[in-house]
């Protein structure tokens, strides 16, 4: 069996930011070499007088960055989130060193289109994606000829976090498409922008842009409910299975835990 030192480092917390309530980003120093792919996951730890509290969070850092950005949302009642919102910079927690996950960019299918659909935190392995691909895009790296359409929904445009990153990044980027809308424009009265769930608009947007099954791949992150119903609408728009890709970021309410 392995020790607890050669599974986990003992990651510290160098800077957090509170987007809104109990909607928050911390950066990491992980505590030793973390290899990872933009897509995948960290899980963290915080001990109890009981037990050891895991959960996993995707990555919103680079795999090009030095630390580790993740973005969390408070989830009342939950076993490990009210415990890491209470956590100031210079805190520890467990970090397992190894990262996992398979939600990364399909780069195999050969397909030039990608739809990125997300909810709230559901936007934190985008900006992974994006975030390398600008890295490789300035130095002559970047894979092949894509264009990626992300759409990120929230409530209230206050949830976005990381609505200005993107924004700015699309404004420079001829492969980024970004749209957020907000679902309660009744409770965000100067929002501007597109209105509706994700699922409300994603075939007014495929259409728009032009989007098939045949040379797109669709990738799904955050809400279980965006999830089925987002997949559902891609399905009978004639994406295949296989062409779509998703992250549940929590289980509905009888069995929540994070």
């Amino acid at each position: 069996m392995r020790s607890a030192e050669e599974k986990f480092y003992r990651a510290r917390i160098t800077h957090r930011d509170e987007f809104s309530a109990g909607l928050w980003k911390i950066r990491l120093d992980p505590g030793g070499p973390y290899d990872f792919a933009a897509g995948q996951f960290a899980t963290l730890g915080v001990q109890t007088p009981e037990k050891l509290v895991e959960r996993a969070y995707s990555i919103v850092s680079s795999p090009y960055e030095p630390e580790l950005e993740l973005f969390i949302e408070l989830v009342p009642g939950g076993e490990l989130t009210p415990l890491l919102h209470a956590l100031p910079s210079g805190a520890e927690v467990s970090l397992r060193k190894i990262a996992k996950g398979r939600f990364t960019l399909d780069l195999k299918s050969g397909h030039k289109n990608h739809l990125l659909l997300s909810t709230v935190t559901g936007v934190a392995p985008y900006v992974a994606y994006l975030r390398t691909l600008y890295k490789d895009s300035t130095e002559n790296r970047f894979p092949a000829d894509l264009h990626l359409y992300l759409i990120n929904a929230a409530s209230r445009s206050w949830e976005f976090g990381y609505h200005e990153e993107i924004a700015e990044l699309a404004s420079k980027a001829p492969w980024l498409t970004y749209l957020p809308t907000v679902s309660r424009p009744y409770e965000d009265t100067e929002w501007r922008g597109e209105t509706g769930r994700v699922e409300d608009i994603i075939r007014k947007y495929t259409d728009l842009w032009g989007l098939s099954g045949s040379d797109t791949t669709g990738y799904l992150c955050g809400h279980p409910q965006m999830i089925e119903l987002g997949k559902g609408i891609l399905l009978r728009r004639g994406f295949p299975k296989q062409s779509l890709k998703e992250e549940v970021f929590w289980i509905p309410p009888k069995t929540l835990r994070r």
